[in-house]
């Protein structure tokens, strides 16, 4: 069963893509530690791995400490969860989303449909402006192509009557 509340999710985690780099790195953060454990007190130390900003701001986020054993372990366990259990909603735009507009997609998701929801966004040069939106059992099209496929007799009747002009 998945922990709706468990752990809070900063906007720059997106997808599911995200949550899997984030997964290695807390993998090989706890690596390291236990291979600095294992060391003898003389022995040369290997670098401490450097973390990425998304899991500073993850970390940030939730207080939590790297360096604390329990807090590493927390963090994995939320994270295998997220991936393996985590709502995933997809939506295909003509164009790439700006960081900014997705920042905005991302935050309304989570505060109005699910506090741990992934995105991931496709691109779609069909669609001309608008988006398609599909959970795994719906699809929802909000696109410029479809409504003028639905209103071509308006369209059309439109075009003939500035022709006629």
């Amino acid at each position: 069963m998945f922990l709706s509340s468990a752990l809070l999710l900063p906007t720059i985690v997106v997808g599911p893509a995200d949550v899997g780099r984030l997964r290695r790195e807390v993998e090989a953060l706890n690596e390291y530690v236990r291979q600095a454990g294992l060391r003898k007190a003389g022995e040369e130390s290997a670098k401490l791995p450097r973390t990425s900003r998304m899991l500073d701001d993850f970390m940030t986020l939730n207080k939590l400490n790297l360096l604390q054993g329990a807090d590493r372990e927390a963090v994995r366990l939320f994270l295998k969860e997220l991936h393996e259990h985590a709502p995933v909603l997809h939506i295909s735009f003509a164009v790439d989303p700006s960081a900014a507009f997705t920042d905005k997609i991302i935050t309304w998701l989570r505060q109005n449909i699910h506090a741990q929801l992934l995105l991931r966004i496709g691109l779609q040069p069909s669609i001309a402006a608008g988006c398609v939106v599909r959970t795994p059992n719906h699809q929802y099209d909000f696109s410029l192509r479809k409504h003028f496929a639905e209103n071509r007799d308006l369209l059309i009747q439109k075009l003939e009557s500035v022709t006629a002009k």
